[in-house]
């Protein structure tokens, strides 16, 4: 069970690229999410996620040297709904169709996996810790500032174009 949890149902044996697949199949599942019950039901589950994936991580990497292999994609998910509030807040507060929001849904992934394979300063951090919490951590906190950054640029879009 906590393999195939640690790698949303085999996404992450998917080559190239495992954490991409990962996110891509994150941002499908939080679609789905919405249509299902808005931003609500993904901000709760995100919270879910992290700590089941956390749990699976740790067990399917204890006693492994290499505490983050690239099968494991759960914290893409996590991070990636993270990453995603920002545009499905907005598209459940107005209303919308989350698909209405597009250029967000976009920004939010090209932001997330640019920051989650740079890992600058704090992502970088969690990076380095060498355990399953790290694994997690990572993620969330690429996820935070692709959100952050999401937020920004809709600003500007709404600022300055309309």
């Amino acid at each position: 069970m906590s393999r195939l949890i640690a790698t949303v149902c085999g996404t992450g044996y998917m080559r190239p690229a495992p954490g991409t697949w990962g996110s891509a199949v994150g941002v499908l599942l939080a679609l789905a999410l919405h249509y299902i019950g808005g931003f609500p039901l993904l901000f709760v589950a995100t919270f879910v996620v992290f700590f089941v994936g956390w749990w699976a991580t740790a067990n399917v990497t204890r006693g492994q040297a290499d505490h983050d292999p690239s099968e494991v994609v759960i914290d893409e998910v996590a991070g990636q709904w993270i990453a995603l509030w920002i545009t499905s807040y907005g598209a459940y507060r107005m209303g919308l169709d989350p698909l209405a929001l597009y250029p967000g849904w976009i920004a939010a992934f090209v932001l997330f996996r640019f920051f989650d394979i740079t890992k600058p300063n704090l992502i970088g951090w969690a990076d380095r810790r060498g355990d399953a919490l790290g694994v997690m951590l990572d993620d969330v906190i690429a996820g935070v500032y692709a959100a952050i950054c999401t937020g920004i640029l809709g600003a500007l879009y709404h600022l300055v174009i309309l």
